[in-house]
């Protein structure tokens, strides 16, 4: 009994020693070394309760995928939706989320409305994949643009969108007002192509007073390559509360407003311009309907 008594106090007292190191960051095979105890069994057992230090842990790239299964699963989600929406196996699904209650039982209106939920959800993924894929082919055909094409494409795209002299106002200057990044940054580049130089350009914003104005500011600064401080006065926009406005959320950011200095006579050559392309697409170009 003595001799039974003594093992289970020199167990004890390694069990002990095994802990501190524990609690000092070392690691089982340096705990193992230091007190020489190469038996695995034994020393899950000193070990046993005492949780591994952090730097021992090993990052698990799944780590994510469980979290946010237990968050689904806490929510009432079964295991098929959870592998439909992270796209992980039943089986790795089980193993994060078995410690968790079970969902309530659905009635079968409730199952068929999620069914048809999940169905259009798969549909809509779908048919955003075939639009992508449309889009980037359409992006391929345009390949790289040349100097006739940007010429083109940007007296086309002034026309659209720029400032337009009338009979009855004349104002025959070069101002564009746009709320798309990709919009000013062709237009921009159809300036350069053109020989306007930066220090004929102003810019200036108009934008809602419920939006961020500062940020606003600071972006379209940085798209076109100034310092805010160098935007003319910022037009603020009064909110109607009878109005309904849908161009709202972070990524509203207003309009950006480029005037040319001294744009009368660049004008009058964009008018040219754009008579000239019309005149020139004539009948033999028109669709039948137009003939």
């Amino acid at each position: 009994m003595a001799h039974t008594h003594g093992k289970y106090a020199d167990f004890e007292d390694l069990r002990e020693r095994a802990l501190a190191l524990r609690r000092e960051g070392l690691s089982r095979r340096q705990i193992r070394d230091r007190l020489h105890v190469h038996n695995n069994d034994i020393l899950n057992r000193l070990l046993e309760g005492e949780p591994p230090p952090d730097w021992t842990k090993r990052p698990n790239a799944k780590d994510d995928l469980r979290d946010r299964a237990r968050e689904l699963r806490l929510q009432g989600w079964t295991y098929d939706r959870i592998q439909v929406e992270l796209g992980c196996s039943k089986s790795s699904i089980s193993l994060w989320v078995r410690d968790l209650p079970k969902p309530e039982r659905r009635t079968s209106a409730e199952q068929a409305r999620l069914a048809n939920r999940l169905r259009w959800e798969h549909e809509l993924a779908v048919r955003d994949e075939a639009r992508q894929r449309t889009k980037a082919a359409a992006a391929e055909q345009i390949g790289e643009m040349s100097a006739r094409d940007l010429f083109v494409a940007g007296v086309a795209l002034y026309w659209a969108e720029g400032s337009k002299d009338k009979p009855y106002a004349r104002r025959e200057s070069v101002l564009f007002v746009n709320s798309d990044p990709g919009v000013i940054r062709l237009y921009l580049s159809w300036l350069n192509l053109l020989g306007v130089g930066p220090e004929r350009l102003t810019y200036r914003l108009m934008i809602h007073m419920t939006a961020d104005v500062r940020s606003a500011e600071r972006y379209w600064a940085e798209l076109v390559g100034i310092d805010a401080s160098a935007l003319q006065k910022t037009t603020i926009k009064k909110h109607n509360p009878k109005t309904v406005r849908k161009n709202v959320g972070e990524n509203y950011r207003g309009c950006l407003v480029i005037r040319v200095l001294q744009g009368a006579d660049l004008y009058r050559r964009i008018e040219g311009w754009w008579s000239g392309m019309v005149d020139s697409a004539g009948r033999d170009h028109a669709p039948p309907c137009l003939r």
